[in-house]
């Protein structure tokens, strides 16, 4: 049986153009947070109808954390809202909420767990952590995201990049420019990008996401409910370290593992690699894009002030309303 999302999105349709509500904001590919070292990425997921769910952090010996924070996606409004999350039983501060610009009844935030999770990881011991998530009210929130950045000496020098945001209809890029000619060859070279998707049925609903690299479609099944189960409050799922890479073209969203190796579409000589997504079922909400390369970089991205998005989403309706904003973010290797 087809399973639809229908009973949310039709209590909503009529109002999700709406304008986020004052003290929230919007955005697509934000450029949360970037980092240069000896590092590696953890990344993991979990949804829920019950009261708890284990996320977990992988972690190699000897390492230290550099950075961690839970993300939530949820859904219900418009708009949608924050929903109260704990963290080991602690409860947690999530900062502004975004609210996805195209469906309003989707949303996500993020909270700061660095200080819990090196309390347990910063010991050294290596290995898989467990963490307990409780969710508040379960039905809005589809689950959580743990992204976790760490430092060990032995690992080669990398960027790690969190972005936060949202897939648009017409697509979301992320460009990576690189200051030298790449070798894909070169041992260790890494190009690994993880996705974070919410309210998300999969493929056998026909609601999925598209992922392209330098222009090549790698998949068209990007979704899914992997981290939860296939009802409303569990559609979550998240790229993780537990996860093989997506093979090419996934055959169905549960082939799709969100998270991707970009080396095979990435020429030796090259000086960019372009990540783009979009969900053309229009209901998706990727909230989350987490990367992991080889080399030193710097980010930079440029986002409209609230009251400029206003102006143009008039200005998109007089034109005939087609189009919609394309967000592009630049990360420049060095």
């Amino acid at each position: 049986m087809k399973f639809r999302k229908l009973s949310r999105i039709a209590s909503v349709s009529a109002t999700a153009l709406a304008l986020a509500a004052a003290g929230q904001a919007s955005a697509a590919l934000t450029v949360f947070q970037t980092f240069t070292g000896n590092l590696g990425l953890s990344t993991d997921g979990c949804g829920t109808a019950t009261a708890t769910c284990s996320i977990q952090a992988f972690v190699p010996v000897g390492a230290t954390v550099t950075g961690a924070w839970l993300y939530q996606t949820t859904f219900g409004g418009p708009p949608a809202t924050a929903q109260p999350i704990t963290f080991n039983g602690n409860p947690l501060a999530f900062s502004p909420f975004v609210v996805n610009t195209s469906q309003t009844f989707l949303g996500s935030a993020r909270a700061d767990v660095t200080a819990a999770v090196a309390a347990i990881v910063n010991p050294g011991l290596g290995g898989t952590y467990n963490f307990t998530v409780g969710e508040g009210m379960t039905n809005s929130t589809d689950g959580t995201a743990l992204v976790v950045v760490y430092s060990l000496a032995s690992l080669a020098m990398s960027t790690v990049t969190i972005l936060d945001g949202f897939a648009s209809t017409t697509g979301d890029t992320a460009t990576i420019n690189f200051a030298a000619p790449l070798n894909t060859a070169a041992p260790g070279f890494t190009a690994d990008v993880r996705l974070g998707i919410g309210f998300s049925a999969g493929s056998g609903s026909g609601q999925t996401s598209t992922v392209r690299v330098n222009g090549t479609l790698i998949s068209s099944n990007a979704g899914g409910f992997d981290d939860g189960a296939l009802a409303n409050g569990q559609l979550i799922t998240v790229g993780g370290n537990d996860d093989a890479f997506s093979p090419f073209l996934p055959a169905n969203s549960v082939a799709d593992t969100e998270r991707y190796n970009l080396i095979p579409q990435i020429a030796n000589g090259s000086t960019s690699i372009t990540f783009q997504t979009a969900n053309t079922s229009n209901d998706d909400n990727i909230f989350l894009l987490a990367g992991l390369f080889s080399g030193r970089a710097t980010v930079s991205t440029a986002i409209p002030e609230p009251a400029t998005w206003g102006m143009m989403l008039v200005g998109f309706g007089i034109v005939g309303g087609a189009m919609r904003r394309r967000q592009r973010t630049s990360l420049s290797f060095g």
